[in-house]
C-alpha cells in the first residue's frame, strides 16, 4: 500500500511566492505601485485558502463563486478600490496572467515528455470515451513559474517598446531623376545633421538602397574608407550623380569629426501617420551600415522635414 505525504510547508510556502509573483506582475502591467505589505498580505489570503484544500470540512470552499470572489478580495488588499474601471482592469489583467502562467507550465510539460508517458496518462471512462489525466510535478511548477512569469514580462516589455518605436516610423519616398526608392523611416527628434553652409537637413539612409545608383566600386567600402577619400576617386570618372554629390561634415558619438556623402535628391515624400509631407530642400546622407538591427526601419528621418508649419512650402509631384 502506498502512502501519499502531503508537505503542507511546502505547498504553502510555494503558493505564496506564487500568488506574491502574480500579484506584482499584475500591478506592473497596470502600472500600479503596490507596498510590500499590501502584496504580502494578499499573497498570505491566497496561500491560506489552498492549505483548506486539506481540510474535508471546508470542501465547499472548492466552488467557482468562492474561488472567484477570493481573487475579488485579493485584489482588493492589493491595490485598493479607485474605481471600478481601475478594479475590473485589474481583474482581467491578473486572470489573463494566471492562465498565461498555467498555459505556459502545461505546455513545456507536454513538450518535455515522451509519447509512453503519454500514453500512461489516458484513461478510460465509463461512458467508453477517454480523458487525459495531467501529472506535474511540484519541483516542475516550482521552476517553471518565475521562467513563465519572466518571459511574459519580457514579451510585453518588448511589444510595447515595439509599439512606441512604430509610432515614430513613417514611409520614405525619394525620388532622383525618375528613380525612385522607397524604404521605412524612424523620426529621430534628436537628429540635428544638417549641411553647415546651406544649412539644409540631411535625412541618412542605408547606402544599399541606392548600390544599384552608385558607382560599383564603392559597394562595401562606405564603411571603410573616408567619405572625402572615395569621392576623391571617381574625379574625372563618368557618375550620372556626380553633380548632386555632397561632403557632410559630422561628429558621431565618442568619435572625431568626419564626413559623409550625401545625394541632393529631387523630390522626398515623407507620410507620418495620417500626414504627408513634400520636401526639396533636404540631404540624403549615405550610412554604409545598417541603422536598424530588426530592419524596422532603414532611414532616419531629420525633425525638420515633418514641420507641418512647413507643409504650405511643400513641392508638389508633377
Amino acid at each position: 500500500m502506498n502512502v501519499l505525504v502531503v508537505y503542507i510547508d511546502l505547498i504553502f510556502a510555494a503558493n505564496l511566492l506564487i500568488d506574491g509573483m502574480l500579484l506584482w506582475l499584475t500591478g506592473w502591467l497596470v502600472k500600479l505601485r503596490i507596498s510590500w505589505w499590501r502584496l504580502s498580505l494578499s499573497a498570505l489570503v491566497g496561500a491560506l485558502y489552498v492549505v483548506m484544500m486539506f481540510v474535508p470540512e471546508l470542501s465547499f470552499l472548492y466552488t467557482f463563486l468562492i474561488k472567484f470572489g477570493l481573487s475579488v478580495i485579493m485584489l482588493w488588499i492589493a491595490f485598493g478600490y479607485r474605481s471600478l474601471q481601475n478594479y475590473l482592469r485589474c481583474l482581467g489583467t491578473f486572470y489573463m496572467i494566471n492562465f498565461a502562467a498555467a498555459g505556459g507550465i502545461v505546455g513545456v510539460h507536454y513538450l518535455l515528455e515522451s509519447s509512453g508517458e503519454i500514453w500512461n496518462g489516458i484513461m478510460f471512462t465509463a461512458a467508453g470515451g477517454h480523458a487525459y489525466r495531467l501529472k506535474i510535478g511540484f519541483w516542475f511548477v516550482m521552476i517553471m513559474i518565475p521562467l513563465v512569469l519572466i518571459g511574459f514580462k519580457a514579451v510585453h516589455t518588448s511589444r510595447v517598446k515595439r509599439e512606441q518605436l512604430e509610432s515614430y516610423i513613417g514611409e520614405v519616398t525619394v525620388r532622383i531623376e525618375g528613380i525612385t526608392v522607397s524604404c521605412p523611416g524612424l523620426m529621430d527628434t534628436g537628429n540635428r545633421l544638417s549641411d553647415p553652409l546651406t544649412r539644409i537637413p540631411v535625412m541618412v539612409m542605408e547606402s544599399a538602397l541606392w548600390e544599384e545608383h552608385l558607382p560599383a566600386s564603392w559597394k562595401g567600402r562606405l564603411t571603410q574608407m573616408s567619405a572625402d577619400r572615395l569621392l576623391l576617386e571617381t574625379d574625372g570618372q563618368s557618375f550620372a550623380w556626380q553633380d548632386r554629390m555632397r561632403l557632410v561634415p559630422y561628429r558621431g558619438v565618442n568619435r572625431g569629426a568626419s564626413f559623409m556623402l550625401a545625394l541632393k535628391p529631387d523630390h522626398v515624400m515623407i507620410k507620418l501617420g495620417e500626414d504627408i509631407f513634400h520636401c526639396q530642400r533636404v540631404l540624403i546622407g549615405l550610412d554604409g551600415g545598417t541603422l536598424s538591427g530588426d530592419g524596422a526601419y532603414k532611414a532616419i528621418i531629420h525633425p525638420d522635414l515633418v514641420q507641418k508649419e512647413g507643409a504650405t512650402e511643400a513641392a508638389v509631384l508633377s
